[in-house]
């Protein structure tokens, strides 16, 4: 199960950082270690912080954007400051533990962390379904990347251990069949001009935060994949029709 759980790093500037987390990871259990885009990987500096980790290194997953590393998972938690909610659910770091060791039984799961100077960007946090947040001194809560992940990590241990989860039976779709659905649901909404080429405002971002936030089930999915499939079928006959009725009015103005 725990084979299940990956730490995405995003575009980590200091590569000491990469062998820290490393090392924090197989201290409690974890070995699944995605990088996107690092400024500089491999390097010595993360081969001498990994210490007796360094295997983890040698197996991590370097690829170029976020949607890659998260395609084939489930479940999807960033990391992010209380006040960046977008109104999705947000866990602290123990209740988080709890959740992705219960949908880990069933399903792979990332957790995804930032940049050391800006965390993740907005439309990063936007692809997630929960946020997790580490309570820490609201006078200085800013904590490095390498010591939020070991927090993370040691309750994710503790919640395997002690068998302190709830089993998350529903199947839930992948990531990248929750993208293709996105991408079928705009195509659908321009083709029914509920979005407007010239006033399409934020409707898909608001859609996508909607969507992310209620989790439909894989059965629930295909069922809205079906009726925006009855759109587009409903939509070619209108549009079939239409230039039927066209042609025959230039038919009868020509004679």
């Amino acid at each position: 199960m725990l084979d299940n759980i990956r730490i995405v790093l995003i575009n980590t500037y200091h590569p000491g950082n990469i062998g820290a987390a490393a090392r924090a990871m197989k201290n409690m259990g974890l070995s699944q270690l995605y990088l996107v885009d690092p400024r500089v990987f491999p390097d010595a500096e993360a081969d001498a912080r990994a210490a007796g980790a360094k295997e983890l290194l040698e197996n991590a997953v370097v690829v170029n954007s976020m949607d890659e590393a998260i395609a084939d998972c489930q479940l999807v938690i960033g990391t992010s400051a209380r006040n960046r909610t977008f109104d999705l659910p947000i866990f602290d770091a123990h209740d988080c533990a709890k959740k992705v060791v219960g949908e880990a039984v069933h399903g792979k799961v990332a957790i995804v962390f930032g940049r050391e100077t800006m965390g993740l960007h907005n439309s990063e946090l936007q692809k997630c379904n929960y946020h997790v947040y580490i309570p820490a001194n609201p006078e200085y809560p800013v904590l490095n990347v390498s010591a939020a992940i070991q927090l993370v990590c040691y309750e994710i241990w503790q919640a395997h251990q002690k068998n302190d989860y709830i089993d998350q039976e529903q199947p839930y779709p992948l990531i990248r069949d929750i993208e293709l659905f996105y991408d079928h649901l705009e195509s659908a909404l321009r083709k029914t001009s509920f979005i407007i080429p010239q006033h399409e405002g934020k409707v898909m971002e608001k859609l996508r935060r909607y969507f992310n936030r209620s989790r439909p089930e894989r059965t629930e999915l295909n069922m809205l994949r079906g009726i925006l499939t009855s759109i587009d079928e409903t939509a070619a006959k209108l549009t079939i029709n239409s230039k039927s009725v066209e042609q025959n009015q230039d038919k009868g103005s020509e004679q």
